[in-house]
């Protein structure tokens, strides 16, 4: 089946054609997991996000300076500079970003809530929930 992508085993996802874009949000993906990166970015880059993939908080942050971002999905545990560490020194920043958890432990709820995340999806994930997740927190295009 071509076009068709899976996330974490998660059930097959039928990729839709992109939507015409204006300008691109760009939405940060901050995860250890090389292939959740990957993958993430894919489907993201696939509904008109500008993904910007991100091993862990230190490079984030790098990211930040950079590049106007609109949403963080964010791995909690992470070496380097931990979830934890990126949300803290986020609110140090003079601007607001929401975030939203993406964790495979189950007090994941718990981690968003420490840290004043807008949202938290357990991994594995649906891809139609991630999608929600980033259309509720992302403005139209």
């Amino acid at each position: 089946m071509q076009g068709v992508r899976t996330l974490n085993r998660a059930a097959p996802y039928q990729l839709p054609p992109t939507r015409p874009t204006g300008q691109a949000h760009g939405i940060l993906v901050v995860d250890d997991e090389a292939e959740i990166r990957r993958l993430v970015s894919e489907i993201l880059t696939s509904e008109g996000y500008l993904a910007l993939p991100a091993a862990n908080g230190v490079e984030a942050l790098a990211v930040l300076d950079r590049t106007r971002v609109s949403l963080a999905l964010l791995d909690m545990r992470m070496p380097v500079l931990d979830g934890w560490g990126f949300a803290r020194r986020l609110r140090e920043r003079p601007c607001w970003l929401p975030i939203v958890v993406m964790s495979a432990a189950g007090n994941g709820q718990q981690w968003a809530a420490e840290i004043g995340a807008a949202g938290c999806i357990g991994k594995p994930f649906d891809v139609p929930d991630l999608l929600a997740q980033v259309e509720r927190l992302v403005a139209p295009h």
